[in-house]
């Protein structure tokens, strides 16, 4: 399944239903180790700090009036500026982030997309093993993203469930955020997956924030994310997004 819907023009994936809001007991489901809550259930993720380095991309040359149909996220660098998505989520149209959006509403405002950054592979290819980018937004007022909503850690060569993760992305349908949490198994050599229902198209790029607020995956890769909503890619996160992360925050 390609986990992005496009502004008019591109591929569409239709919406496998409404996300399904499941309430679970803690005797009936283990906790989420670092997690929020029960593993593998779909919520509505609520407004907290850490969902507010989340966003929605929108491809409209006004910001908001387009339509989102990606998911990105702020993570920390050297300037402050920098978003990580899925390298099948950016193209040549003008881009922009809008973190905490909710609602029809940007509260941490809606930030333009100055530069992209994909690995020689995808850019050659669209290797579905490259499936990460990263991203530079122009400040706002002086201000760069980070300063206001904080940023995630990006980090690489993790040991694929070695703990939980809890993945947070824009369905394309809705307007506010869903979360799941769950802990991710081995897929292939290069690819990684996570069983959490009803993740539909436009939570491309969600990132995998594991309980030490570190990205350790994007939702991707596989099948650009996968070929049912309930079970989610990420590529491997190693040497090439390492190389790409530096490149793209400036060392």
């Amino acid at each position: 399944m390609n986990r992005i819907r496009r502004p008019p023009g591109n591929r569409r994936h239709a919406f496998f239903g409404a996300v399904v809001l499941l309430a679970v007991t803690s005797s009936s489901v283990a906790a989420a180790a670092g997690g929020p809550g029960p593993l593998g259930v779909t919520v509505q993720a609520p407004a907290s700090r850490a969902s507010s380095r989340v966003g929605a991309l929108f491809g409209a040359s006004g910001g908001l009036e387009g339509g989102h149909f990606c998911t990105a996220s702020v993570v920390h660098s050297k300037r402050g500026n920098l978003i990580v998505t899925a390298a099948h989520c950016v193209g040549g149209d003008t881009l922009w982030f809008a973190p905490g959006y909710r609602d029809g509403k940007a509260p941490y405002g809606v930030w333009k997309v100055t530069r992209t950054f994909v690995g020689d592979r995808w850019s050659g290819g669209q290797d579905e093993d490259s499936d990460v980018a990263f991203a530079t937004v122009e400040s706002i007022g002086g201000v760069e993203v980070e300063s206001i909503v904080g940023g995630n850690k990006f980090v690489t060569g993790h040991e694929t469930g070695a703990t939980a993760v809890t993945v947070t992305g824009y369905p394309d349908s809705a307007e506010s955020p869903i979360t799941c949490t769950n802990r991710p198994t081995v897929h292939s050599r290069t690819q990684q997956r996570i069983d959490c229902p009803s993740f539909p198209s436009g939570t491309s790029g969600s990132p995998w924030v594991n309980g030490y607020g570190e990205v350790v995956g994007v939702l991707g890769g596989h099948e650009q994310g996968g070929s049912t909503p309930d079970v989610s890619y990420s590529v491997v996160l190693g040497r090439e997004a390492a190389d790409l992360y530096r490149t793209a925050s400036g060392g």
